[in-house]
């Protein structure tokens, strides 16, 4: 495994410590992310993505999605069951899992929805109006004291 050192990049640069964090955490976190449950990430608009998880054997109730500051966190747990079956073979995993995605700025979860084993996750940028980009009014000359300015 590659290892980098981003000590530079916060000696040089000022105000882009979130990004130096976010590369950080990408790097540390890669090789050791889970890969239950599959997931995908699609986009389903200019401003609108949908993340879905495969979550069979799980009902609506055993699911939780919450939303902490910039991160999604999707988890859920099985009630413990209590059964007499015999399994042969049991490959229809149902173990509690966790699974974090770390939101972009002004990115809103709009909805969640359970349809047959899938978790659907919207969301949608919504970018406020003061950070959105504008025309400045280009005037005439400035006057001053009833002078054009030169």
């Amino acid at each position: 495994m590659r290892n980098y050192d981003l000590s530079p990049l916060y000696r040089a640069t000022v105000g882009y410590d979130r990004v130096a964090d976010l590369i950080d955490r990408v790097l540390r976190t890669d090789a050791a992310q889970p890969s239950y449950p599959p997931y995908n990430i699609e986009k389903t608009g200019e401003d609108a993505y949908r993340i879905t998880v495969a979550v069979a054997g799980f009902g609506a109730g055993e699911l939780a999605v919450d939303v902490k500051q910039n991160d999604l966190i999707i988890a859920a747990r099985k009630a413990e069951e209590k059964t007499d079956r015999n399994y042969l073979h049991r490959g229809i995993a149902t173990r509690a899992f966790e699974r974090r995605f770390h939101l972009a700025d002004h990115l809103k979860v709009t909805g969640a929805a359970h349809d047959n084993g899938l978790l659907h996750i919207d969301l949608v940028r919504e970018v406020p109006e003061a950070l959105k980009p504008r025309r400045i009014e280009i005037n005439g000359p400035k006057t001053i004291e009833g002078k054009a300015a030169k």
